[in-house]
């Protein structure tokens, strides 16, 4: 793992983009996995601001909530709109977000696998990580070797989005979310991790036993993952101290 350790959000953003940039520029055609959340709201204004071309980028993003249309303002496909897609110059037809309102969920998990290695699988992917440990929607107890596939949404998980919506029950309990083998057959991983909040899940993944009970912990397996984590994220590292 290369850990790039930043002053704040704002400096993560920056590097962020700086480093996606790199690698969409030496890329042909580039594949990008893609992820929500607030975590990479300033890499993708930053991306917009730098008026940076798509226009020859596949999209593949982790997740969707299930139940959700996508004109929802809370579905995922609405929030890719919103904060990137609308703002750049990429081919919708490139674009590829799950549908959470599919009518046969697992056809389309399968699809988008299919759709995945037919692109040639994802050259970067960007995650972020829960306080859990869960990337993607992938929870604790996931199986390492989980392809994209329907998932219970955890508590935690659930609270943690819940400012997004008007009450907990709004949220939904379902999402489709690439699997962790699916993530892992990612060329290239760029984890971002800002804040307090996820200090204790920092520590767990740098120094803590790589296991299905933390979902990220498996990203220590991997060949080419970059971390960009702030100070208050590195704050209950050991070695950080």
């Amino acid at each position: 793992m290369n850990i790039i350790k930043v002053m704040d959000y704002a400096e993560m953003s920056d590097y962020a983009c700086d480093f996606l940039m790199n690698k969409m520029e030496n890329l042909q055609k580039p594949v990008l996995g893609l992820a929500t959340g607030s975590t990479p709201e300033g890499l993708y204004h930053r991306l917009i601001e730098k008026k940076v071309s798509f226009r020859n980028v596949v999209t593949f993003n982790l997740d969707e909530y299930v139940g959700l249309d996508r004109k929802n303002p809370n579905s995922y496909y609405y929030y890719m709109n919103d904060k990137l897609f609308n703002h750049v110059d990429i081919e919708m037809d490139k674009v590829h977000v799950p549908n959470g309102s599919a009518t046969n969920l697992e056809k389309e998990c399968h699809d988008y696998e299919e759709a995945i290695r037919e692109a040639g699988q994802i050259d970067v992917q960007v995650l972020g990580i829960g306080v859990n440990g869960h990337i993607g929607f992938n929870e604790p107890g996931t199986a390492f070797t989980s392809r994209t596939h329907i998932v219970e949404l955890d508590v935690s998980t659930r609270q943690a989005n819940s400012r997004f919506f008007d009450s907990m029950e709004e949220v939904p309990t379902k999402a489709i979310t690439m699997g962790i083998d699916s993530i892992m057959d990612s060329k290239e991983i760029l984890l971002l991790i800002s804040g307090h909040s996820k200090a204790h899940a920092v520590a767990r993944l740098l120094e803590g036993e790589i296991n299905e009970d933390f979902p990220a912990s498996v990203l220590r397996r991997h060949k080419n993952v970059t971390i960009v984590v702030d100070e208050a994220a590195m704050s209950e590292v050991k070695e950080n101290k």
